[in-house]
């Protein structure tokens, strides 16, 4: 059997944010996957367990679970199918079709996308990888965790995980990791921007809701429903789910910031995340009384992204305005 297919990602710690909070931050650089990010651990996995036999596989996704799915099909030997909203970049459709795979444009957002690659499912006889929802992608990615506990010790647990959500996968496989290990008092900071929150509001509201429509320019965290899973953890009350909004502008800024200072240039979904710490989200919550002070060292985990290059960029900083 092929794989694993993701990589034990550097875990390193960041300078200028530990002295913005006060605390060490570590940041957990999923960037550096082969596929650019954390959605290989899960989708390897899974086409591990269930596409060995197959014909081929389809994915829906705005990128980052695409281009995962292109490059285990790859590996595998696999035809790959991905079905992508219009409203993904150019570039990310030209890196798919780099890696062998066909692309196929529909709708403007991902649900719309998805209803097309579960017909081919049907029509086409291809093996169905979700981007987010099922059993098998969380078990992939709780490995970030326990990676994160071989090189800290189990004992020397973090105040505080950060995650960017999207549609939850990577919050379901955190939580699973932290409560694998014992961890389950770590509280979980998630991070949307304004406009693509589908878990938000679902918190707020107390049960599942769907978006209108996605405002939001970070389309990777563009799903309009959160899974079920990911709900059902921020019900629980045997681990501390804290949920967050941050703005374009501020998901912005800290893409631009992480780039300056890391070195590193992601994308805004990824953002998100990073703004827990560079728009003072942390701090005030410690604030607030929300999280300890002091909290321990916190680990933010770098989601990566493939939808971004220097052009990307500066469509980015034209497309959202600056606060005055």
């Amino acid at each position: 059997m092929p794989g694993p297919f993701h990589i034990n990602t550097p875990l390193v710690e960041s300078v200028g944010m530990s002295r913005r909070l006060g605390t060490t931050v570590y940041l957990k650089m999923e960037s550096s996957q082969p596929s650019g990010s954390f959605k290989i651990r899960g989708i390897g996995h899974l086409c591990q367990q269930m596409a060995m036999q197959s014909n081929g596989i389809v994915c829906s996704s705005g990128g980052n679970a695409g281009m995962a799915a292109a490059h285990v099909a790859r590996k595998m030997g696999l035809p790959a199918t991905i079905v992508v909203p219009s409203s993904s970049p150019p570039l990310v459709v030209q890196k798919l079709q780099d890696l062998g795979a066909t692309v196929k444009i529909t709708g403007e957002v991902w649900d719309e996308a998805n209803t097309e690659a579960l017909r081919l499912t049907e029509t086409e006889g291809l093996t169905y990888v979700p981007p987010f929802d099922h059993p098998l992608l969380w078990e992939g990615h709780s490995t970030v965790i326990t990676e994160i506990a071989a090189s800290m010790g189990r004992k020397q647990k973090p105040g505080a995980v950060v995650v960017s959500v999207g549609g939850g996968g990577l919050l379901c496989g955190v939580a699973q990791g932290l409560r694998g290990l014992g961890w389950e008092d770590v509280p979980i900071v998630t991070m949307e921007t304004v406009g693509a929150d589908c878990f938000n509001a679902a918190v707020k509201a107390g049960t599942i809701v769907t978006l209108e429509a996605i405002t939001s320019e970070a389309k990777c965290l563009g799903a309009k429903t959160v899974c079920r899973k990911a709900f059902q953890y921020s019900q629980s009350t045997e681990q501390a789910i804290i949920s967050e909004l941050v703005t374009d502008q501020q998901a912005l800024h800290a893409v631009e910031t992480f780039l300056d200072e890391e070195r590193v240039l992601v994308e805004l979904a990824c953002g998100a995340a990073l703004a827990a710490v560079y728009s003072g989200v942390i701090q005030r919550l410690q604030d607030e009384g929300r999280l300890p002070r002091p909290l321990g060292y916190l680990v933010v985990i770098v989601c990566g992204g493939s939808s971004i290059n220097r052009e990307q960029l500066a469509n980015l900083q034209k497309k959202i305005p600056r606060p005055t």
